[in-house]
């Protein structure tokens, strides 16, 4: 399968967080952020040019398109990953490091994970993942049952999993996602994770624990399915929203009757901890 590249020079950092939330919204698939550089991923069979150009237009922005290959793709992410450390926010330990499958384990690290992203988004590099992951560490998942609604790389229940859960859920629409999460999962011998194909939050039962790191959008749009899928004094963390939008997903949070515990920031982006 084709994948179209574009590419936005001169980008503001601010813009450029905003841009990655509305483009995810109409199907791109993964990004790159340098400084005052955005390159933005989507297959050519997804891609609506007049909704792109609406969102170009609106942010007074100019852009170069390209064609890739699919195999092309992942030597592109190969060849910019690095290795992301991520140290726990209570005692400041190295909570997890990050890495492709081609990179030498870290054993100073509590958990070590090899996540290679390919086209799935989750690799720890974004703020909003840093900050699921970095919350984590705050949550008892020992025995418990979770939900990551939007798994991508499947990096958030593999951690679910390797922290004590007894039972983890990985959603997400993608076939491609499905697949890597499926590959990354093997990668670190975890057997308590399925993966559902699903563009909804679904669950046979109650969950303990909901991950849900996706964007504005599609948490408001999955609200009341995310609370009927959580226990009572469930836990939720939210992320893949942007700080402009804190009282709209405030109010929305509110509204569902989940109650909000903590908001936390990196880099314009937020992550709500909410109980049911």
């Amino acid at each position: 399968m084709d994948y179209i590249q574009i590419t936005i020079d001169n980008i503001s950092q601010e813009t450029s967080d905003q841009l990655v939330a509305l483009m995810q919204g109409i199907g791109f698939e993964g990004f790159e952020e340098d400084e005052r550089l955005l390159k933005a991923f989507i297959s050519n069979e997804k891609f609506d040019e007049n909704n792109f150009n609406i969102l170009i237009e609106q942010n007074n922005l100019k852009y170069s398109k390209s064609i890739i290959k699919e195999v092309n793709w992942n030597q592109e992410w190969e060849s910019g990953f690095e290795p992301v450390s991520i140290y726990s926010p209570k005692d400041n330990r190295l909570f997890v490091y990050l890495r492709a499958d081609f990179h030498a384990p870290n054993p100073t690290a509590l958990f070590d994970l090899a996540i290679t992203p390919k086209m799935s988004f989750g690799t720890g590099h974004h703020a909003t993942t840093y900050l699921m992951i970095q919350q984590m560490a705050d949550v008892d998942f020992n025995e418990k049952s979770v939900i990551d609604f939007g798994t991508g790389t499947g990096v958030l229940a593999i951690l679910a999993e390797k922290l004590g859960a007894k039972e983890v859920i990985g959603i997400d629409h993608d076939d491609w996602s499905i697949s890597n999460a499926t590959e990354n999962i093997n990668a670190n011998n975890c057997c308590k994770i399925s993966l559902v194909k699903a563009d909804s939050c679904v669950f046979q039962g109650k969950a303990d624990i909901l991950l849900a790191n996706i964007n504005l959008n599609i948490i408001k749009e999955n609200l009341s399915s995310i609370k009927n899928c959580l226990a009572n004094s469930g836990t939720v963390l939210f992320s893949g929203i942007l700080k402009n939008d804190l009282q709209d997903i405030e109010k929305a949070i509110k509204f569902t009757g989940l109650s909000i515990v903590e908001v936390l920031e990196r880099d314009n982006w937020l992550l709500i901890k909410a109980v049911n």
